[in-house]
């Protein structure tokens, strides 16, 4: 799977500005921030499931009400359209 072009990294950052770019490596990057540890792990126990389902697995952390995700096709050696497609779903679990 080709890397994003540089086009369509800039017009998903645009419609989504919640994720950035990663500095120092082709990936981007979203925090959340949940009322409690509670409802933070039900957001990750969602976005595990979506991502069995797509086959893309996310990086990601989590110290209490906080999560933060970084997404990047390894395989590639970059972003894709395959990170695109689960950050926009991810976007979609965290309302």
């Amino acid at each position: 799977m080709p890397r994003l072009d540089p086009a369509a990294r800039k017009a998903f950052l645009g419609e989504f500005p919640h994720w950035r770019e990663v500095a120092g490596r082709d990936a981007i990057s979203r925090h959340f921030k949940f009322p409690d540890f509670s409802t933070a792990f039900a957001f990750m126990t969602r976005v595990a499931l979506l991502a069995e389902k797509l086959d893309h697995h996310p990086e990601w952390t989590n110290v209490y009400n906080t999560v933060d995700i970084i997404l990047s096709t390894h395989d590639a050696g970059g972003v894709t359209e395959k990170d695109v497609a689960l950050a926009k779903a991810i976007e979609g679990l965290a309302v």
